[in-house]
């Protein structure tokens, strides 16, 4: 089975542990142990068969999706001088936003080389290096976890992830903090969350204009905001018709910029069916998080989206997450309440997603639910 490519398998062969007795249904605290310590370490042990609580019920199984193009945004034609070109695209990032709250961008300037060969080297380190960066607090700057949510997962799913705290007006205090080995994370990563954070300021700008919302402060707030990348790794899975690298959710922020690689995984729902996600090469994928549904009082979508695991090829990405200040309260823009139109959510900051994530059970993490206000039928 290929996890991490032939170099990584030939290492993993030569440090083979025994093979890992969790894989019949078992209870027992040795294997929940094992568990917690992430699936490549299950795959470094040799595992031949999905751990039972991995294993979804069969009404949750995820059934086949059919590849399919998302809307795609030209960064270039959004910067172009001449105004009927410029102003098409912002139409186009409009729609995308209204319609399906995904689309992917290209042109977008931002040097992704040798990201996901430095996430690649991390997630390969021994079990003993990357556990240096464990912990079960959700609220940890820097996090090496497993699962979506492991602590409170009912089924527990086939990823593992490392979560930077970027924090963009004071990065250059918070990288020290990110692991130093591979000895060139830090000076790969650092790059690159500034130039998404850039990215995300030109396209929320973009998204505002569309909106009517001119001059608004909050552009000057999102600079001093909040910015957390999710560096995520999928191995290949024994059973991966049984399971998912992650359950069908949405994102708590503004907006989600998506570095992945050529494995397809990412499946978005149109409220009817799933959708699997065809990248485009150098291309970003960008998604509409809760945050900016309930600014937009609704105009924007948030949507579900979950990832698909398979059993010969690892797959990695790296989801760059964007919004205001943690303790900014975050209700609909006064502009889009205008001429009476009725409030569609209640305020909101991150404190209350944390709090509900970590009540929450592993499954359907629908926030967006606990905020909307409901109206009684007319």
């Amino acid at each position: 089975m290929a996890i991490l490519g032939p170099a990584v398998d030939r290492q993993q062969q030569q440090q083979q542990l025994k093979p890992s007795t969790c894989n019949a249904p078992s209870s027992s605290d040795s294997c929940k142990e094992e568990e917690l310590k992430g699936v490549r370490h299950l795959c470094e042990r040799g595992i031949t068969a999905l751990p039972p609580r991995y294993a979804l019920p069969p009404s949750d199984r995820p059934a086949p999706a059919a590849p399919r193009s998302i809307p795609v945004i030209d960064l270039a034609r959004l910067r172009s001088t001449v105004p009927s070109e410029r102003a098409r695209e912002l139409a186009a990032l409009d729609a995308a936003c209204r319609d399906l709250g995904f689309f992917q961008v290209v042109n977008h300037g931002v040097q992704s080389q040798g990201m996901l060969d430095v996430a690649r080297r991390f997630f390969a380190l021994p079990q003993e290096e990357r556990a240096r960066h464990m912990s079960p607090d959700i609220r940890a700057p820097v996090r090496y976890g497993t699962s979506f949510n492991q602590l409170n997962d009912g089924v527990l799913c086939w990823r593992d992830f490392l979560k930077l705290l970027c924090n963009p007006a004071r990065l250059d205090e918070v990288v020290p903090s990110w692991p130093d080995n591979p000895a060139d994370l830090r000076d790969v990563m650092s790059p690159y969350a500034r130039a998404n954070q850039t990215l995300f300021r030109e396209l929320i700008s973009a998204a505002l204009e569309a909106m009517g919302i001119i001059g608004s402060g909050v552009l000057k707030e999102l600079d001093s905001g909040t910015q957390m990348m999710m560096v995520n790794c999928f191995p290949a899975c024994p059973e991966p018709e049984l399971t998912l690298g992650m359950p069908p959710h949405s994102d708590y922020g503004f907006l989600t910029l998506l570095l992945q690689d050529q494995v397809n995984g990412l499946e978005v729902s149109d409220g009817e069916d799933w959708l699997l996600v065809d990248p485009l090469p150098g291309a970003l994928v960008v998604n509409v998080g809760d945050h900016l549904e309930i600014f937009s009082n609704g105009r924007y979508k948030s949507v579900l989206h979950r990832v698909r695991v398979n059993s010969t090829r690892s797959r990695i990405s790296v989801a760059s997450l964007h919004s205001l200040p943690a303790e900014r309260v975050i209700g609909p823009a006064p502009e889009l309440l205008a001429e009476g139109t009725p409030r569609r959510y209640l305020d909101t900051d991150l404190a209350t997603f944390l709090d509900y994530l970590s009540s929450a059970e592993g499954k359907h993490k629908t926030f967006l639910q606990s905020r909307r206000i409901t109206f009684p039928p007319s």
